[in-house]
């Protein structure tokens, strides 16, 4: 037991720690300054939890353990305790250090590129350039980094090729093309979905099939059959696909003792993010890296874990505390985004749920606006209520961005699209082609690849005639079978061209491209990659092969390659990193969500899915309906009914100021039409929290007022919300513009009418603008928006 000097001393030492640290709320403050032995923090939307993994980072550079420590260092005094406890802020601190951490010895691992970035960003901010040499990274940027050191130890060179989602799909296309298997039957996508299944169980391709084999499933047959070609494929290519990364990283883990030590003992403490959205795989490799030292601590909530049909495990954070011995618990529940009446909201749906460890979000902040539930007549009136409320957001000096539009089915877009295009409200569908995934932007960087990695056949097959360089699908096909057969890459076979008669006739516009290659491979060797880059587009002729044809399509497509080479340079900037490795690894590893432009002022229109870890001032949920929000799928299977709760409680947690719910009571939907109830999620926020209009009470046709009849109900079903008005007096009814008017509108600038189209009781109005070009819009919804200069 510590005497009374020693009390004292880790009293003052923890006093001026905490000093450190007053700006947080007493369990954030709690968090930061537990810095021993495993930790799980349940940390609600909104409650500050990157806050909270930044100062706990800092507290380990600057003080260690000495927060929560109960060892003091030799030699220690009265004089220690004084200084500590005296004005002299600077050698207090100095003196309330204990064994602090080196930055190269701490690793956080998030999800997402750009919450990795973000981490960087502050951390850099909060402690200076010593930050730089932390590990905060995503999963597979973390494994890249690990297998790029010491892959040759499970058969890979350290220059190994990373395939995307993309790149994959193409093997199997390949394979699939190959054994004569009809792949509307067994879709590639599918088929590499079962592999990454697979690949978490960490189950080899030959031991899939051979238990396919036993079963006599035949499509399981057939799709372990794929499995062992794709694998030996990859192989043969020097590549792995995005599972093989942290897949791969796990087994050099698990069958290298130098690199399993060398890690544990270089990291004493792991940080993970997002932790309810870990897998199988993910999980064993933090395991691993914090197995040295028991350091970990893993932020996460049980109530957003949402990516079950990803392989994420809700498991691995409900049982945190009992597979790591002597865990502490501290909960977040302030949170510092949404109003009052929203969390309560939150609260009330997520306390359904049985498969969680609890907690309710609480706010200093006011109560605010009740979100609000309205039942329009159907899909068509309930996309026109969305437009009409985000116009109304606009004019009261909102900005489109302010607004997102959340649905559980990309099939809800539709009408919603439509609707704004008509009011002229500027929009993006979140999850469109990234930039990354177009097809010039695919083929620079396949050369950048084979560069890099010539054994890589699937994007050296891809460049090999593009730009058009007179070499054939026939002649392609001969040599991609000739190093089948050989089991060679088909650089090998194109580098001894002149070895195959039957290569004769293609041979000399091969040995072209080649050389060509071997020239930029050469060049790679003194060049930076942004440089490089230029002697790629000069040497392959991309940009002027584009330019041969004047069409808008390929200034589009010239645009991006030259943007591209923008993306490369703002890398060297950013992390004083020249090389080709390291451009590719970051590139590789993007995902749609990193590709979100914040700075686009118009409204967001997403699934609730792809909004997790994003937050709006206003925003829309729609299609809140039996059968969509929960959908039918889920009736009857509890686990996955808590998903879809949980997926709602996201939802309703995006909002800061403003929640608007809608349902349409009549919906068309893959071209049937059915008469929905409110969804069951939405009846279980009580009533003192939510606002309804619109609403029948039983939530169904069958409830609506009895003194309609059949006839009348099935038109109440069909009518908008606000009848069209086709009366001469109601157009006259409608702003004084005419055609040759200079207006100016509030989102698209400067411009002039110059047509107008009577339309019901509103005017179809054509405009050109001076920077956007011709809009069409309808009058009465973008006059709220111009004027008449």
């Amino acid at each position: 037991m510590a005497n009374n000097f020693e009390q004292r001393y880790i009293a003052a030492r923890r006093s001026v720690i905490e000093k450190d640290f007053m700006h947080l709320n007493p369990e954030q403050r709690r968090a930061v300054m537990t810095t021993q032995g495993p930790l799980l923090l349940l940390a609600g939307a909104g409650s500050g939890k990157t806050t909270v993994l930044i100062n706990r980072i800092t507290n380990l550079l600057r003080y260690g353990s000495g927060s929560d420590s109960t060892e003091i260092p030799e030699g220690a005094s009265e004089q220690d305790i004084e200084l500590m406890l005296s004005e002299d802020a600077d050698s207090a601190r100095r003196k309330a250090a204990y064994e602090p951490i080196e930055p190269w010895r701490i690793i956080a691992i998030t999800f997402t590129n750009k919450a990795a970035d973000e981490l960087k960003n502050r951390l850099e901010q909060a402690l200076g350039p010593e930050a730089r040499d932390i590990w905060a990274q995503t999963f597979h940027s973390a494994c890249v980094r690990i297998l790029r050191r010491d892959a040759d130890k499970i058969g890979f060179s350290s220059s190994f090729t990373i395939y995307d989602t993309q790149d994959s799909l193409s093997v199997i296309k390949q394979i699939l093309k190959a054994k004569n298997i009809d792949d509307k039957n067994l879709t590639p996508r599918s088929i590499l979905s079962q592999i990454s299944k697979t690949k978490d169980e960490m189950l080899e391709a030959a031991t899939y099939l051979e238990n396919a084999k036993k079963s006599y499933d035949m499509r399981a047959i057939q799709i372990g059959e794929v499995y062992v070609e794709y694998e030996k494929r990859l192989k043969d290519a020097d590549a792995m696909d995005f599972d093989d990364l942290i897949l791969n990283a796990v087994r050099l883990l698990q069958e290298s003792e130098e690199t399993r030590t060398h890690y544990q003992k270089r990291f004493k403490h792991v940080l993970v993010d997002e932790y309810q959205d870990t897998n199988k795989l993910q999980y064993l490799l933090t395991s691993i890296l914090s197995g040295g030292h028991e350091n970990i601590c893993v932020v996460g909530d049980d109530d957003q874990s949402i990516y079950k049909f990803r392989g994420a495990t809700i498991e691995n954070i409900l049982s945190f505390e009992n597979q790591h011995k002597n865990a502490k618990l501290i909960k977040l529940e302030q949170n510092y985004r949404s109003t009052g009446h929203i969390l309560e909201s939150a609260n009330a749906v997520i306390r359904n749920n049985l498969g969680r460890k609890g907690k309710e979000l609480w706010t200093a902040a006011d109560s605010g606006e009740k979100p609000s539930l309205h039942a329009a007549y159907n899909h068509d009136a309930e996309a026109q209520y969305v437009a009409e409320k985000i116009l109304e957001g606009y004019s009261q000096n909102g900005r489109w961005d302010d607004h997102a539009v959340l649905y559980r089915l990309n099939a809800l877009s539709n009408q919603l699209e439509y609707a704004f295009k008509r009011r002229g409200i500027p929009y993006r569908v979140y999850g469109g082609t990234r930039f990354f995934d177009r097809a010039e932007i695919k083929d620079m960087l396949a050369y950048l690849n084979v560069i890099l990695n010539p054994a890589d056949d699937l994007r050296l097959i891809r460049i090999i005639n593009t730009p058009t360089r007179g070499i054939g699908d026939t002649a392609v096909s001969k040599v991609s079978q000739i190093a089948q057969d050989r089991g060679e890459s088909v650089f090998n076979i194109l580098c001894h061209v002149e070895d195959y008669p039957e290569l004769k006739a293609p041979a000399a516009k091969l040995r072209l491209f080649v050389d060509m290659i071997k020239k930029l491979r050469e060049a790679s060797e003194n060049l930076a990659v942004d440089n490089l880059y230029d002697e790629i587009i000069e040497k392959t002729g991309y940009l002027r092969a584009l330019a041969e044809k004047d069409t808008q399509e390929n200034i589009t497509r010239a645009e991006n390659v030259q943007e591209l080479k923008s993306n490369i340079y703002s890398y060297m900037q950013e992390t004083g990193d020249a090389t080709l490795f390291g451009f590719l690894d970051e590139i590789s590893l993007y995902t749609d969500l990193d590709n979100l432009e914040s700075n686009a002022d118009c409204v967001t229109v997403m699934t609730i899915h792809s909004s997790k870890g994003l937050e709006f001032p206003i925003v829309f949920l729609v299609g809140a309906e039996e059968g969509i929000f929960p959908g039918t799928r889920t009736l009857g299977y509890p686990a996955e009914l808590e998903e879809e709760r949980r997926l709602c409680y996201v939802a309703i947690t995006r909002a800061k100021k403003k929640l608007y719910i809608s349902c349409a009571l009549s919906r068309m939907l893959m071209g049937k039409t059915t008469n929905n109830r409110v969804s069951r999620f939405i009846e279980e926020i009580p009533p003192e929290h939510i606002q309804k209009t619109n609403v029948p009470k039983g939530r169904n046709f069958s409830d609506l007022p009895t003194d309609l009849d059949e006839s009348a109900r099935r038109q109440a079903a069909q009518r908008p919300i606000r009848p069209i008005i086709t009366s001469k007096t109601a157009q006259s009814a409608l702003p004084q513009f005419s055609i040759g008017d200079n207006i100016s509108h509030k989102s698209f600038g400067a411009g002039v009418i110059s047509s107008m189209t009577a339309m019901g009781g509103d005017f179809l109005v054509e405009i050109n603008f001076e920077d956007v070009g011709t809009k069409r819009l309808m009058l009465k919804a973008a006059s709220k928006l111009m004027q008449k200069n």
